[in-house]
Parts: C-alpha cells; sequence; structure tokens
C-alpha cells in the first residue's frame, strides 16, 4: 500500500511541533543520560537517573534540568524535520508504483533519513552537551578541587550556547562544531534503519483496514516501541559520541582523539559495560519522543495549520 502522501511544508510542520513538544517533556532524563554516560570510573556522582535528577535539584534549582534546552529547542525543528522528511522523501521515491516497501527498501530510506539529519544533529548535540555536563563539572569542582582541567578550547563558568558557538569557531572553525560527526553517523544511520522499518510495520499491524493511517493511539505505541528498540540498540555508539563532544572532563578522566581510541580506553578502563550507560534513560527518552512524534504527522497537525493559513490573493 502507498504511503500517506502529505506535502513539505506540512511535513517540516508536523516534524518541528512533534519536536518541540517531545523535548520539552522528556529533556530532564536527556540530561541525566548525558551526566550518567560523561562521568567515569573514580570520578562518579551520580548512581543513577533519579540521583542524578535529585542531586542536579539540590544544587542548581528546578530549571538546572533544563541545561541546554534552549539550543535543542531551537535546532530540534529544523532537525525533525529534516529526519521525518527524507524518510518520507526517500520511502515515496523507493517505492515502485505505489506498492509496498519491501525491507531492504525500508532500511535505505532510513539510512538517508538518517544521514540528512547530521547536518543539524551534530552541531546541536555538541552545544547541548556540553551545556547539560556543565553541572556534573562544577559538582565535580566543588568536592575535589583542581580536579577539572579542560579538555578542549572552551573554559567557561557559566557557558552559554552562545559563548560556546563563538569560542569554538574562533578556535577550529566549522569543524569545531562538528567534533563527533563520524560518531553521531554511526548512531544516527543505524538508529533509522532501525527504528523507520520497525515503525512502519508495527503502525500497519494496528490499521483497521487496507487504507487511511493507523488510529493515534496506535501510532503513538509503535513510535514508542520503535524509538526504545533502536534507542538501546544504537546506545554503545551514542555513549563514544557523548565523550567525544565532551570539550571539558575531569583530571582524572580519559580523553580521546577518535572513535577507536574511545572504544580501547573505555574497554580498557571501565569495561564492556560502560556502552550500556545511560541505555535505559536514553530509552525514556526516545520513546515518548518519538511516539509524539508519529501522533502528530499522523494527527495532520501541519496540514491543519496550513489550511486555516490566509491565503493571499494574487
Amino acid at each position: 500500500m502507498a504511503d500517506k502522501q502529505i506535502s513539505l511544508p506540512a511535513k517540516l510542520i508536523n516534524g518541528g511541533v512533534a519536536g518541540l513538544i517531545g523535548v520539552t517533556c522528556v529533556f530532564p532524563i536527556d540530561l541525566a543520560k548525558t551526566r550518567l554516560q560523561n562521568q567515569q570510573n573514580g570520578c562518579r556522582l551520580y548512581t543513577s537517573m533519579s540521583d542524578c535528577l535529585i542531586k542536579t535539584i539540590r544544587s542548581e534549582g528546578y530549571f538546572g534540568m533544563y541545561r541546554g534546552a534552549a539550543v535543542n529547542l531551537t535546532l530540534v525543528t529544523p532537525e525533525k524535520a529534516i529526519k521525518l522528511a527524507a524518510n518520507d522523501f526517500f520511502r515515496f521515491h523507493l517505492s515502485k508504483d505505489g506498492q509496498k516497501l519491501t525491507l531492504l527498501r525500508e532500511m535505505l530510506a532510513g539510512c538517508g533519513a538518517g544521514t540528512c539529519q547530521v547536518i543539524v544533529t551534530t552541531p546541536m548535540e555538541m552545544l547541548k552537551i556540553q551545556l547539560q555536563d556543565a553541572g556534573r563539572i562544577a559538582a565535580q569542582r566543588k568536592l575535589m578541587p583542581q580536579a577539572v582541567t579542560p579538555g578542549g578550547p572552551v573554559e567557561l563558568k557559566s557557558p552559554t550556547a552562545m559563548q560556546l558557538t563563538r569560542e569554538l569557531l574562533k578556535e577550529k572553525g566549522i569543524a569545531g562544531l562538528y567534533k563527533g560527526l563520524g560518531a553521531t553517523l554511526l548512531r544516527d544511520v543505524p538508529f533509522s534503519i532501525i527504528y523507520f522499518p520497525l515503525f512502519a510495520n508495527l503502525n500497519n499491524l494496528g490499521k483497521r483496514g487496507g487504507e487511511g493511517p493507523a488510529p493515534f493511539y496506535v501510532s503513538f505505541l509503535s513510535g514508542c516501541a520503535a524509538g526504545s528498540t533502536a534507542a538501546v540498540a544504537v546506545n554503545p555508539v551514542d555513549v563514544i559520541k557523548t565523550r567525544l563532544q565532551s570539550l571539558t572532563r575531569g583530571s582524572q578522566e580519559d580523553t580521546y582523539s577518535g572513535v577507536t581510541d574511545c572504544i580501547r580506553k573505555i574497554l580498557r578502563n571501565e569495561g564492556p559495560t560502560a556502552f550500556l550507560k545511560g541505555a535505559y534513560c536514553r530509552a525514556l527518552v526516545i520513546a515518548p519522543l518519538f511516539g509524539i512524534a508519529q501522533v502528530i504527522y499522523f494527527l495532520g497537525v501541519g496540514e491543519y495549520i496550513l489550511s486555516h493559513l490566509p491565503k493571499q490573493n494574487n
């Protein structure tokens, strides 16, 4: 059966609205994920997601859980829009005469979507990680004076996204914002290869008939299931990406020159289980994020908004 055809402007609106709602709901869990993934043996401040969030509220206040949210909310609209629209674009052009896509073609469409989104995802994650991890670094500095040393060009007490961006551009040019691009590709391409085909097939199982979209709750549950499955599957690469993109770390924490060096040092110093750090947090973030995204997408929020815009007479 042919995929539901939606205009490009509507796809962009759907992806943007879904991203804004989803990020607002789950950002504190994402902050906990980043801090848990970044802490290394000998410098552990948090024992679990709940412990991290409680300590964050105590030391930084309620809004401390939303450090880095502004940059995420700013860039998540184009990021989600590119991801959803690109997948739809590739699915449409890979289909033959409107026939149902084979699993291989669905995976190719997901691969294309994951490759396109890193244009926005990499700098967004780069900035977000610095802001999210600033509280952990500050806590280390209080508990262990002289324990924190810069691992890169940025050394700011209370950095803002604009300060970080200016400093990175000044020191390293546009490449500074794209540090960890390879690891981001290694995470997002497999994620999309797993997520989009799995979602499409789960969603099709819930359709009441041969035509038309599935009920909204089916889309939501399918998005949650596919998102959490894909998130856990690529979590090891997400740990590597987070470590590579962190510019400031403790003096007793390892620094990494690349993906291979990061894998080797994590295995040697922390063991293979370190690659699962933050996995349940990531699943808790991605599940509702993509569940909400698919509900917005299939409810046609973008189409509704466009249909109610005043039309200009030429």
